[in-house]
């Protein structure tokens, strides 16, 4: 009787372990995952559960290698489900960002707004103090925080150096949309409202929050980050999952919604230091020409992206729930310098071939 009873006993024991603790059982792939902080694992999803198409893997990394990239990693709900380097790059390597990394100074500035630091619809001389462009005082007046979010400042954008002298009038602020380098008074706004420096407010607002690694490089004409593709990528799923980091909301939804959004009529396919696929319309750097259709035909219409020089790419596609990183050289080496290139609509029609 005692040894059937015992038997009796451990059957309930363990009926109840497999019933109440789920401790063991992997989550749905089809959840959102984060990779925790400051640990280096990550979760994986295979292509074949995805149903995509293996054969084509190949090819894309062919044009990939051949277009002089360096890093490349595509996320389904935060999972790795490619990573890739090439030329000895590997996941420790750092690269830098280039204009990928205004969407960085942009989401600061939301977080600095959300702490009531500041308001982007204040005049940028609240913060910079007046006198701080060679504007007359009036034109200099119209100049907003949001102006500079929008690249709709009216500033000269002959010279990409952000010295005084070089900081005049073109046209009034909200009526000439022109890619520059201006934004850099966008750290000069947060440090002040913040009474920091810049780096050491992002360092502790964003970076650690979501266990970036990297470092600013304030440069005597460019502002530029450098990371490893690992914490680009981090970064584009904070985006994805409009500025929530696993259980904290690291930026606010309103603002990251914005930030993805038309912000000006001029330039449809731009927001907040994002470009926007799907337009009616776009523009592009250091050229007043308004071009007919979307930014990226090849990619889908959703996608908000990070672009800079030399085709350093976050492309984040909501609908797909999908964040997908390039870094490297330029891909084509005698056009180095355009944040926006055929070289995105080129790499689509490779991404598609897999994942379509």
């Amino acid at each position: 009787m005692k040894q059937i009873a015992y038997l009796v006993l451990l059957l309930v024991s363990v009926s109840g372990c497999t019933k109440d603790d789920p401790v063991d059982q992997p989550p749905p792939p089809d959840t959102m995952y984060f990779p925790s902080t400051p640990n280096t694992t990550w979760e994986t999803q295979s292509l074949s559960s995805l149903g995509w198409k293996e054969n084509a893997v190949q090819p894309l990394k062919d044009f990939l290698n051949a277009s002089h990239t360096k890093s490349f990693m595509i996320l389904v709900n935060g999972r790795i489900v490619m990573e890739t380097y090439f030329n000895g790059h590997n996941a420790a390597t750092e690269w830098e960002w280039n204009s990928a990394g205004k969407t960085l100074v942009a989401t600061t500035t939301g977080i600095a707004q959300q702490e009531g630091l500041l308001n982007i619809n204040n005049k940028a001389s609240d913060y910079l103090g007046t006198g701080w462009t060679s504007m007359p005082l009036e034109k200099e007046n119209l100049i907003t925080v949001r102006h500079l979010l929008t690249m709709s400042s009216g500033i000269n954008d002959a010279s990409q150096l952000v010295i005084k002298s070089n900081l005049t009038h073109v046209a009034d602020a909200g009526t000439r949309w022109a890619y520059g380098n201006v934004f850099q008074k966008l750290t000069d706004v947060v440090a002040e409202a913040a009474n920091q420096n810049f780096e050491t407010y992002f360092n502790t607002k964003l970076k650690s929050k979501i266990g970036m690694d990297g470092r600013w490089n304030f440069g005597t004409i460019f502002t530029i980050y450098h990371s490893t593709a690992r914490s680009m990528a981090r970064f584009g799923l904070l985006a994805l999952n409009k500025g929530k980091w696993n259980n904290e909301q690291v930026v606010n939804e309103s603002f990251f919604s914005e930030s993805i959004t038309t912000s000006q009529s001029i330039n449809p396919s731009y927001g907040y230091l994002w470009w926007l696929n799907g337009k009616s319309k776009y523009m592009v750097p250091s050229d007043q020409t308004v071009y007919q259709g979307s930014l990226i035909p090849n990619a889908p219409a959703d996608m908000y992206a990070a672009m800079g020089a030399k085709d350093q790419r976050i492309y984040v596609i909501p609908g797909k729930k999908m964040v997908i990183v390039r870094m490297g050289d330029a891909s084509d080496p005698a056009n180095p310098d355009f944040a926006v290139s055929g070289f995105d609509n080129a790499l689509w029609e490779k991404i598609n071939a897999v994942i379509n």
